[in-house]
């Protein structure tokens, strides 16, 4: 088994892989057996996330979907074999443990861990632990979700590792984390730089957990799915959705990096680096806002990613076991 004294960062900078901007998830998974693995992808039973369960399931996987509205999600999913369908509420830290403890208790291993489900650009909410909704939910909750399930992860070590992949975005330039005050409880709050903090950290959490993670097995990514007009999209006004100037993707062409990232050999023995495209992105400046196909440094800095794991320790409370 690998240990911290081997760890060598993986560069940010792509691989050519011979995958692009319109390759489907589907195209991704071509070829693959994924019979005897387990995969768990939240918010898998709509938009990009379906499209996973969906793909995962085709190639042999057993998927467990974890959502708020059970009946909504098996009616979506239905047809799907192999997908299984779990109560959570990711802004719940109680439905969050429950659903890991469930489970751990079948003792099965887990191979894949997408970190998909998400809120986007919400007015000012807060969880019952005064948290602000968007760094609650994206963050926080998945955060807690992947720790917790860390035994299982750790099971997969032995049949070729595991992964887990978080759902960051191109959205990182709307705003680093602010760690003094994460929660806006002293700066204005603009939901657009909120949502920017969320998918900062979610790109950071795969930087800090792939360094962990690394002497058993697991390896960490996040993904930049593309544009891609779904529910997540239901608090932006008509105006911003007409202002999006970006190119779009089909919901099977944004799943596809999240699949990609999962699966692909072509990422053996990488990991805590940004992806887009089914590739590893280039890193590009802040100021260069014509670019959306990289990633801003901050979103990949190895002191903002060590400073943003003892935060998500403390305000959550947990801490990856041993």
């Amino acid at each position: 088994m690998p240990n911290d004294s081997t760890y060598r960062t993986t560069p940010q900078a792509p691989i050519h892989s011979g995958f692009g901007p319109n390759t489907t998830a589907r195209e991704v998974l071509r070829g693959h057996d994924l019979k005897n693995k387990t995969a768990i992808v939240t918010g898998g039973h709509s938009g990009i996330g379906l499209e996973t369960t969906r793909a995962l399931a085709e190639a042999g996987a057993t998927v467990i979907v974890p959502a708020r509205a059970l009946e909504k999600a098996r009616a979506s999913m239905g047809g799907i074999a192999r997908a299984e369908v779990e109560e959570m509420d990711l802004i719940d830290a109680a439905s969050v443990d429950a659903v890991a403890q469930r489970f751990l208790s079948t003792g099965r291993a887990l191979h894949i861990l997408i970190n998909n489900a998400g809120i986007m650009a919400a007015p000012l909410m807060r969880d019952a632990r005064g948290y602000e909704s968007q760094f609650a939910t994206n963050h926080l909750g998945h955060f807690q979700l992947t720790l917790r399930l860390w035994p299982a992860l750790k099971r997969a070590g032995g049949s070729g590792g595991a992964r887990v992949v978080s759902l960051s975005s191109s959205g990182i330039r709307f705003g680093n984390v602010d760690f003094d005050d994460p929660s806006y409880q002293w700066r204005p709050y603009d939901r657009w730089n909120a949502y920017g903090q969320s998918k900062t950290a979610n790109a950071l959490f795969a930087v800090g957990l792939d360094k962990r993670g690394y002497r058993d097995g697991i390896r960490a990514f996040s993904v930049h799915p593309g544009g891609i007009m779904t529910g997540l999209s239901r608090y932006m006004t008509e105006d911003e959705k007409r202002g999006y100037t970006g190119p779009l993707k089909t919901a099977e062409q944004g799943a596809a990096t999240s699949v990609w990232c999962a699966t692909s050999s072509q990422l053996d023995g990488k990991g805590g680096v940004y992806c887009l495209d089914c590739d590893i992105a280039d890193v590009v400046e802040l100021q260069a806002p014509e670019r959306r196909d990289g990633v801003i440094p901050w979103a990949i800095d190895p002191d903002s990613a060590q400073r943003l794991w003892g935060l998500s320790e403390n305000m959550t409370g947990v801490k990856l076991s041993s």
